[in-house]
């Protein structure tokens, strides 16, 4: 099974590109951000273009469970105790703005958007709830703590954030990719800020954005420190009651909930790509417990890119390459974080200040508790003396029994059993 985006829409296919190119932007990578940007450097009137190396919207995007909404987990007194409100309130403005942009769009672009208050449930942890809507509410949002949501299970309370969305993510891409230069199958070989080789041409351009999920370029920015890879898996119900909002756990392994045209999208089972979890397992037992009448239609599985503070990566590639930007780190957020990224990388990219961008700074600091444990992580496994070996950096693979893959516990590369690349940072497939 597929996702239910993939079974509702099928995007147009783009020829490889075949002969030397000249741009003004260059952007590698064709998930949602990579469109998003392109549409926005188009709206700015740059002359720009976009290589994606199998089909467009064929990664993350169309796994997405398609959430729209700045409540990001209990992100907001996180960031005001490590980094100050201002940055707290840097970044609600931000998602915000990136939630309008979307709404603006949905007004002639037809791709189910619904507004939709959004919740983030704890089990336990009541004091962190009412520190989050506190802190919501010193921001200006207007967040309230409920002690009863409508959940099957006990819970400690749900931060209550109105006004946010949920719409149909490859329904938008349909629509953005009509005024957008594209060329599919044609994955970059070597990358630099002015420079990009694809299996048959060579493209130059002024600038270049990176948007590649997981950052494919290893000798700038420290990406394969500053972030590892989360897997989580969905499915879609029949038969399943109408929540009437968005929901998710305050902890990345918990359960979200969202319902679309009559299913109810159960998410969750997660663990850390190349680690052991719940998956689907997890999911269908608790569907049966609650919902014994509910059928599963569709699952699929996702992976998102977890920074190390909780906050993207968008802009300067590092300090070194002021030609070359990046968007990625979403942390499970990629719908707001890929519009942030257009809104944000269309400004720094011609020249315009934006107030988010020390937000989200790559260049800020790495001096988080994840760091120690991202490198605890890649040490062992480069130490594991087992083939097959992941062509990134060198690290060895586990077999992912429920999906039957090979998955890299280090950077989240992920492999068919014969070895074909499913996911980056990899850019080839296993010897």
């Amino acid at each position: 099974m597929g996702s239910v985006w993939s079974a509702g829409t099928t995007l147009p296919s783009f020829e490889p590109l075949q002969e030397d190119l000249n741009t003004d932007v260059l952007i590698v990578g064709g998930g949602l951000a990579g469109l998003l940007c392109a549409w926005r450097l188009s709206q700015l009137g740059v002359d720009c273009a976009l290589v994606e190396a199998d089909r467009v919207c064929g990664g993350i995007t169309k796994d997405t469970t398609a959430k729209i909404t700045a409540q990001h987990g209990l992100i907001y007194a996180k960031l005001a105790r490590m980094r100050g409100v201002q940055i707290a309130k840097g970044y609600l403005e931000a998602n915000l703005a990136a939630l309008e942009r979307y709404r603006k769009l949905s007004r002639h672009m037809d791709c189910d958007f619904q507004e939709k208050d959004s919740f983030v449930y704890a089990l336990e942890d009541r004091a962190g709830l009412e520190e989050e809507a506190a802190c919501l509410n010193e921001l200006g949002v207007p967040a309230a703590l409920e002690l009863r949501p409508p959940l099957p299970f006990s819970v400690a309370g749900a931060v209550r954030f109105p006004g946010q969305a949920q719409f149909d993510p490859l329904k938008l891409a349909a629509a953005l990719l009509t005024k957008l230069r594209i060329y599919e199958r044609s994955p970059v070989r070597s990358l630099s800020a002015h420079r990009a080789v694809t299996d048959k041409a060579v493209i130059r351009a002024k600038k270049t954005i990176v948007a590649t999920h997981f950052p494919i370029l290893n000798r700038h920015g420290s990406y394969f420190m500053k972030l590892y890879q989360h897997r989580a898996y969905v499915v879609a119900l029949e038969n399943a009651p109408d929540l009437g909002g968005i929901y998710v756990d305050a902890c990345i392994d918990g359960l979200s909930f969202r319902n679309y045209n009559g299913l109810l999208l159960l998410g969750g089972g997660g663990h850390k790509t190349g680690k052991e979890g719940g998956g689907w397992e997890a999911l269908e037992s608790f569907a049966r417990r609650h919902w014994p009448k509910a059928r599963i239609k569709y699952r699929w599985a996702t992976q998102d890119c977890m920074s190390l503070d909780g906050v993207p990566y968008i802009g300067q590639y590092a300090a070194t390459t002021p030609d070359l930007y990046v968007a990625t780190g979403f942390n499970a957020w990629g719908m707001t974080g890929s519009m942030v990224s257009a809104l944000l990388l269309g400004d720094l990219v011609t020249g315009r200040k934006n107030p988010w961008a020390a937000v989200f700074s790559p260049s800020r600091s790495m001096l988080r508790p994840q760091l120690a444990l991202n490198l605890g992580q890649s040490t062992a496994g480069l130490l594991t003396p087992t083939v097959p070996r992941c062509p990134h950096m060198g690290c060895a693979l586990k077999w992912n029994e429920a999906e039957n893959t090979w998955d890299c516990p280090c950077h989240g590369s992920r492999f068919t059993k014969d070895g074909k690349l499913l996911d980056d940072p990899a850019t080839k497939n296993i010897k």
